[in-house]
């Protein structure tokens, strides 16, 4: 675990977890969808890394902009690719991959498990759409350590607008300064930041291949045990 780059309270009692890249492993599965999509229209298959650099503002957004990709090396794309019809292509395919191959990174479950018993409030904050988000939730068996999910289209707005994690604390009856998010990007950072509430993070993930230092988290933690293990001690030095 790295050190805080400010001041934290002691008596944490919410906890908000960020889903794909965070605590669950999806790339492979995101990535299958979404050349089986370009494949279905005609259009070559991608290189899994050009995909998973696009991971973290919902599927729509990643299609949109690994078309934009697309068009720019091939322009005659353009004309014969219809954006929707390639949209809709990738919520088919993607309800077929969700949950086939995702894996929980290690010491997921334990940690979750952990903060439910000790009494913490948990939510699941993702950008992926909220069908979606429970299929994979459901597939890896976290489903029911969270009391809240929330997907990129369950509210008016997504990650990092402040009103998200707003949501999470008055629908859970926790004030932020006894909240902290943990994510692997620089959204989640913004979303915590935008909300008021603690900004926690992990180093791997799918931050468009940047380090996630480069955002200034409060905190790094370089497992998920590490998580538990830090908010716990907290609760009891605070007891």
């Amino acid at each position: 675990m790295r050190r805080a780059m400010s001041p934290e309270p002691t008596d944490w009692r919410l906890l908000s977890f960020d889903l794909d890249g965070t605590l669950v492993d999806t790339a492979a599965e995101i990535a299958e969808a979404a050349n089986r999509a370009l494949e279905s229209h005609g259009i070559e298959r991608r290189p899994v890394d050009d995909i998973v650099v696009l991971i973290g503002a919902g599927t729509r957004e990643l299609m949109l902009k690994l078309l934009a990709r697309c068009f720019v090396e091939r322009p005659e794309l353009v004309e014969r690719t219809r954006l929707e019809a390639v949209l809709d292509s990738l919520d088919q395919h993607y309800a077929d991959t969700t949950g086939t191959c995702a894996l929980p990174y290690p010491g997921c479950i334990e940690t979750l498990g952990r903060l439910k018993a000790a009494g913490m409030r948990l939510a699941c904050v993702t950008n992926k759409e909220i069908r979606h988000a429970r299929r994979v939730l459901d597939a890896t068996g976290l489903a029911e350590c969270f009391d809240l999910v929330i997907g990129g289209d369950s509210l008016p707005e997504k990650k990092p607008h402040a009103s998200v994690l707003q949501h999470v604390m008055q629908s859970l009856g926790v004030g932020a300064e006894q909240t902290a998010h943990l994510g692997d990007s620089a959204t989640d950072v913004a979303a915590a930041r935008n909300a008021g509430v603690a900004a926690w993070a992990v180093p791997y993930g799918y931050n468009a291949g940047r380090p996630i230092g480069e955002s200034r988290p409060d905190r790094i933690f370089d497992n998920l045990p590490e998580v538990a293990a830090h908010v716990l001690e907290a609760r009891r030095r605070a007891a």
